[in-house]
C-alpha cells in the first residue's frame, strides 16, 4: 500500500503536460486509449442513408501567434510548458512566432497552456 501511495504522489507531482505524455506513453505501451467512445446514432427509418455524425475534435495545437511586449516572459512560460526546450530553443520559437508550442494535446491541456502563456503577454490560437 506504501507504493501506491508514493505513485499517487509521484503522479500529483507531475506537470499537466508530463501528465499529457505519460498518457501517450501509457496508450502506446497497453494499446489502449484514454478517448471516450463516440457514440454512433442509428437511423429510425428504414432505408434512409445515415448522416455521418460529426466527431468531436479530441487533439488540439496550441499556436503562439505573437510573442507579444514581454518576450522574456513569454519565453519563460514557454520554458515552462515545454521543458524539452533550452533557453535559446525557447527564444527561436517565440521570436519566430507563429510557431506551435504544443501538439496533440487533450483540450484542457491546451486551454492551461494558452492561458499562461496568455498571462505572459503572447497571443496565442488554439487549432
Amino acid at each position: 500500500m506504501a507504493d501506491l501511495s508514493k505513485i499517487v504522489e509521484d503522479l500529483s507531482a507531475l506537470t499537466v503536460l508530463e501528465a499529457a505524455e505519460l498518457s501517450k506513453l501509457l496508450e502506446e505501451k497497453w494499446g489502449v486509449s484514454a478517448a471516450a467512445p463516440v457514440a454512433m446514432a442509428m437511423p429510425a427509418g428504414g432505408g434512409a442513408a445515415p448522416a455521418e455524425a460529426a466527431e468531436e475534435q479530441t487533439e488540439f495545437t496550441v499556436v503562439l501567434v505573437d510573442g507579444g511586449d514581454k518576450k522574456i516572459n513569454v519565453i519563460k512560460e514557454v520554458r515552462g510548458v515545454r521543458s524539452d526546450l533550452g533557453l535559446k530553443e525557447a527564444k527561436d520559437l517565440v521570436e519566430g512566432a507563429p510557431a506551435n508550442v504544443v501538439e496533440n494535446v487533450s483540450k484542457q491541456v491546451a486551454e492551461e497552456v494558452k492561458k499562461k502563456l496568455e498571462e505572459a503577454g503572447a497571443k496565442i490560437q488554439i487549432k
